[in-house]
C-alpha cells in the first residue's frame, strides 16, 4: 500500500502489435501494480450516450454503427487506416479525452508505482504523463506472426497497424527500460518480477 502522503508515480509501458505489452501488463497487475489500459480508456469514451460517439457517427455517417448504436469498430477502423487525415482528425478528437479519462483512473492507484499500458503511448505523447518508460520490444516477424495467430485479420491489415504505429527507433529512444520479448511466456514473467522488484525502490521514477 502507498503512503497515502506520497502520490504513485506513472510508468508508461508501451510496444508494437503483438510484441506481448498486454501479457507484460497482466504480470505487473498479477503483482499487485494499478493498471490504467489506454484502450480501455478509449473504448469508454465512445460508449453509447458519451459525445464522442455523436461526434463520431455526425462525421463518418451511420455506417461506423452497429444496430444497438454501439461503435462498430472494424468499420472505423478501415476507414482510418486507408486515410491518414481522417486519422488525425480521430485523433485530435479522442485524445483530450482518452487523456483525461486516464487521468482519472491513475489518480485512484493505491500501488507504489501505476502504470499506463498504451501501444500509442508515444505519438500520442501520452509518455509525457509519465515518468519512466518501459518497452517490450519484438522483432517484426516475430510482431506479424503473434499477431496473425492471436487476431482474426490478414496481413496486410497488420503491416498498415504496423506503419500507423511509431516505429521501433522511435519507442526505444523513448525507453527507460527495454524487454526484448523473443522467448516464452514464463521467461517474459520472470523479466517483469525484475523490474517490478527494481521499481519498488523508485521514488518518482527514479533511482
Amino acid at each position: 500500500m502507498n503512503n497515502p502522503l506520497e502520490k504513485p508515480w506513472i510508468l508508461g509501458l508501451t510496444g508494437g502489435i503483438g510484441s506481448g505489452k498486454s501479457a507484460a501488463a497482466q504480470h505487473f497487475i498479477d503483482l499487485g501494480v494499478h493498471v490504467i489500459d489506454a484502450d480501455h480508456a478509449a473504448r469508454w469514451v465512445v460508449e453509447p450516450g458519451r459525445p464522442a460517439l455523436a461526434n463520431i457517427a455526425e462525421h463518418f455517417g451511420p455506417g461506423v454503427l452497429q444496430a444497438d448504436g454501439a461503435l462498430d469498430r472494424a468499420a472505423l477502423r478501415k476507414l482510418i487506416f486507408e486515410n491518414a487525415d481522417e486519422r488525425r482528425w480521430l485523433e485530435a478528437l479522442l485524445h483530450p479525452l482518452i487523456a483525461e479519462e486516464i487521468a482519472h483512473h491513475l489518480a485512484q492507484a493505491q500501488s507504489s508505482y501505476a502504470i499506463l499500458v498504451s501501444p500509442l503511448l508515444i505519438e500520442s505523447g501520452q509518455y509525457a504523463m509519465t515518468q519512466r518508460v518501459l518497452v517490450i520490444d519484438a522483432p517484426e516477424q516475430m510482431q506479424i506472426e503473434r499477431t496473425l495467430q492471436r487476431d482474426q485479420t490478414s496481413e496486410q491489415q497488420v503491416q498498415a497497424i504496423l506503419k500507423a504505429q511509431s516505429s521501433r527507433q522511435d519507442r526505444l529512444s523513448h525507453a527507460d527500460d527495454v524487454v526484448v520479448n523473443d522467448r516464452d511466456l514464463a521467461w517474459l514473467h520472470s523479466e517483469v518480477e525484475r523490474l517490478h522488484h527494481f521499481y519498488l525502490t523508485l521514488r518518482g521514477g527514479q533511482s
